[in-house]
């Protein structure tokens, strides 16, 4: 698995999260971003293309695949924010209390093994007033088809970088101590169990 991992993993996920709805979801909440940015699950620099320049001053990206950041570097070439980014495990986010303006989250929070871990570092270390801004797949409203998604969690995962079908994200931005101020949620085109999506912001 080490070979796939390391070779074919980031050029799938590249390629599954770079699809149409999913960079049209990436679109509405980037943006929205300002100040000094920490975007949690970096992965392959596919949010990059959406930062405003004139409103962000810095994105450090923390991602523990050290592998993808090949892709991120050549996509960071193109845009005009100066870009660090650090390899590590995102329950250990290495960085001062209060010390961003926006943390930027996508289609991560189903990867991160303890997402609860994960969400304390961020609430940690946003700013009072802050945006955590995310768009975010997992647990569907429909039973029939989380009844799949359970099924095919533990097959996935191992395919898909850990990622977990049925995290009930909306739940865990709140147990990690986040309060949602916009969420809006649907299936985006394609198989169920894969694309019920939630966006929006939490402070």
């Amino acid at each position: 698995m080490r070979f796939y991992d390391e070779k074919i993993l980031p050029h799938l996920i590249d390629f599954a999260c770079g699809m149409g709805q999913v960079m049209k979801t990436r679109a509405q909440v980037v943006p929205l971003a300002s100040g000094r940015v920490l975007e949690i699950g970096i992965g392959t620099g596919l949010n990059l293309a959406f930062y405003d320049a004139d409103k962000v001053s810095a994105i450090v990206g923390v991602d523990p695949a050290a592998q993808m950041q090949a892709l991120a570097r050549r996509r960071s070439e193109r845009i005009a924010i100066p870009l660090e980014m650090v390899a590590l495990e995102l329950g250990q986010i290495q960085a001062a209390d209060a010390s961003f303006d926006s943390i930027v989250c996508t289609f991560t929070l189903c990867t991160i093994p303890e997402p609860l871990a994960a969400l304390s570092e961020m609430r940690r270390v946003l700013k009072p007033g802050g945006k955590l801004l995310f768009s975010e797949h997992g647990r569907a409203p429909d039973p029939g088809v989380r009844r799949w998604q359970q099924r095919l969690t533990p097959l996935w995962k191992p395919l898909a970088g850990g990622c977990h079908l049925d995290r009930d994200i909306p739940a865990l931005l709140k147990a990690g101590g986040f309060t949602i101020r916009e969420l809006y949620s649907s299936y985006l085109p394609g198989p169920r169990p894969m694309t019920w999506v939630w966006r929006g912001w939490a402070e």
